[in-house]
């Protein structure tokens, strides 16, 4: 079966750049994860008044207020089937703050047949789902962007008001002459405008997928079947 990206983005797939079809094919029938490692030579916040908001994000690992230059972070990507027997990508990034201070993006990706795309779950818990929309751009780069957040706890399920929702922009690159991995993303919402991003570089191991699949310390605390 084709990896959850080329299933999303069908022949489109094949125009990515031979680097980004290798790192975005990682799949449990392919034997193999992608760990990158790099540099943010920027990480950003929106004003004051978008804190309360990124503070509320970084109790789940989704969103968090801090900010700098140069951060050094790592991005791991294992596949696994989960516990609803959907095939799952890890997508967590950690970024090194400090020696002894770290953040975590931690979001867990499916290929829905459903809702025909890629949705996203956010932080440790899947409390929140996106659905993904893939473009490949002429330069061979691949464009993410995030629509119709929904909220999922217990008996609660429901769509957020796009007034409340952060849409995520995320555009990935290979840059052959430095043999490097770009990445850019920011977060945006219609009424607070900015509320969060960072650009930056990195390479990729493409390490053999462990007997065990991907590394407990990965996976949702919680998984959740809704989509």
């Amino acid at each position: 079966m084709a990896s959850i990206f080329a299933r999303a983005l069908g022949e489109d797939f094949h125009r990515l750049h031979p680097m980004l079809q290798k790192r975005f094919n990682v799949d449990t029938e392919a034997g193999y994860a992608c760990v990158g490692r790099g540099v943010f030579s920027e990480v950003r916040r929106g004003a004051w008044w978008t804190v309360p908001f990124l503070r509320l994000g970084a109790y789940r690992n989704i969103l968090f207020p801090d900010q700098g230059t140069n951060i050094p972070f790592s991005i791991e990507n294992y596949p696994y089937i989960d516990g609803f027997g959907r095939p799952t990508v890890t997508f967590v990034r950690t970024l090194e703050l400090s020696p002894v201070k770290q953040r975590r993006f931690d979001a867990t990706m499916i290929y829905s047949a459903e809702r025909r795309g890629i949705i996203d779950y956010l932080g440790t818990h899947q409390h929140l789902a996106t659905d993904l929309i893939l473009e490949v751009l002429p330069d061979n780069s691949l464009h993410l962007r995030s629509t119709g957040q929904r909220f999922y706890e217990g008996f609660l399920g429901f769509t957020f008001p796009s007034a409340l929702t952060g849409t995520a922009d995320l555009y990935e690159a290979f840059d052959d002459a430095r043999g490097v991995f770009t990445i850019q993303m920011q977060v945006r919402n219609p009424i607070l405008g900015f509320l969060f991003g960072y650009r930056g570089e990195f390479k990729c191991t493409f390490p053999d997928m462990p007997a065990e699949g991907a590394p407990q310390r990965l996976r949702p605390v919680r998984e959740e079947c809704r989509q």
